[in-house]
């Protein structure tokens, strides 16, 4: 997909303050102790927030898979990201998909409520790469 640079910048902003809302929702959802749903927002807030730094960076994904992986090689094994933040991902992901998708399975508080401060600060890591990085090409990021 070819974006034009403000283009960019209003898909970017757009995803960003959707990973905020969405984190919003988690909270309040949580509150309500619908474990197996805010689990699920956890993971779009986390899911908006790199798709965000991806778009931002002109790198294409095409599935939440995708999302998870091109994080990895873009960022994580730049250094740009921890290897943590790979792990937070891909383990909201799972939870996510099990908590949708599982049969007699139900996410608990104990399970779910630990990972809301990870979450908040993975989405202020990439707003600070976003905000002081200018946009690159994806070549900058992806090493052979």
């Amino acid at each position: 997909m070819t974006l034009k640079s403000q283009e960019r910048n209003d898909i970017v902003f757009y995803r960003l303050e959707r990973a905020r809302q969405t984190l919003k929702e988690a909270t309040d959802i949580g509150n309500l102790g619908y474990w197996n749903l805010a689990a699920n927002r956890l993971y779009y807030a986390a899911y908006y927030a790199s798709a965000a730094l991806l778009i931002h960076n002109g790198i294409e994904a095409s599935s939440h898979k995708g999302i998870v992986r091109m994080i990895g090689l873009s960022f994580v094994r730049q250094g740009i990201l921890k290897s943590e933040d790979s792990q937070l991902l891909g383990r909201l992901f799972t939870m996510r998909q099990t908590g949708d998708y599982e049969d007699l399975f139900d996410w608990k508080e104990s399970d779910v409520k630990p990972m809301y401060m990870p979450v908040e600060d993975y989405i202020e890591r990439i707003e600070a790469i976003i905000s002081m990085t200018e946009q690159r090409t994806p070549s900058d990021f992806v090493k052979s």
